[in-house]
């Protein structure tokens, strides 16, 4: 089923550059000037994801976010703000308020669809089917929150949780430690990428039974880290 995402921006040009990009990518897309009907037709509509100017003449994006928000229906739409507003202050009230990303005037289309498919990636993990991932002796329990190893419980901090989660829920695919930055820690993160490295290495202490040749974890020289159970690094 195609995705569908709703642009809530009263620039034409900006709403006809967004629209042809997201349709190339597959996406369905509905366009809405007004941001009072914008909200009305996202209430009324199955919607994966929410593209929302702050300024608009009749209800503005913060108004518009914190009603999503208190929506029980709606308190986990992805919302990512496209905005002129790009002040240090305006990014964090947006991300504080609960916008998932922001994305600031003038932009890259083809960035503005990635990091809208790494969000939605993220829902998909939050809030997907598989509770319990089972590999090769670990067990992840998304549910409760626990991990084992043989049988043996792990103690892990939620970032770690999160980290490990993401990673052995699509095993195999190798992730860039820019990617693993944006879809553990999020756009709204003050750290560098050596910080996934510092991590990682904390997660094999605890998860791997040798950590100079881990099993669960790999390095992919060159590219970053994949979770793939029972081979070795490359």
């Amino acid at each position: 089923m195609r995705q569908r995402i709703v642009i809530i921006e009263d620039e034409k040009d900006i709403v006809d550059l967004v629209r042809y990009n997201f349709r190339k990518e597959g996406f369905d897309v509905e366009s809405f000037s007004s941001g009072k009907n914008g909200l009305e037709y996202t209430r009324k509509n199955p919607v994966d994801l929410v593209l929302l100017d702050i300024m608009l003449p009749d209800l503005d994006g913060i108004e518009i976010c914190k009603r999503v928000r208190a929506d029980e229906r709606l308190k986990n739409l992805p919302i990512i703000f496209l905005t002129a507003k790009g002040e240090e202050i305006d990014r964090v009230v947006g991300l504080e308020l609960g916008a998932d990303d922001y994305v600031v005037k003038p932009f890259s289309p083809r960035e503005l669809v990635a990091r809208a498919k790494a969000v939605l990636r993220r829902q998909e993990a939050a809030h997907g089917k598989t509770e319990v991932i089972e590999a090769a002796g670990l067990r992840l329990d998304l549910q409760t929150r626990e991990v084992t190893v043989q049988g043996r419980p792990i103690q892990l901090s939620a970032l770690e949780f999160k980290l490990l989660h993401f990673l052995a829920s699509q095993p195999r695919r190798v992730f860039s430690r820019e990617q693993l930055l944006d879809n553990v820690w999020g756009r709204d993160r003050f750290v560098t990428p050596r910080t996934v490295d510092v991590h990682i290495r904390r997660l094999r202490e605890k998860i791997e039974k040798q950590e100079g040749s881990p099993q669960y974890i790999q390095t992919v020289r060159g590219s970053g880290y994949r979770f793939s159970p029972g081979e070795t690094d490359v």
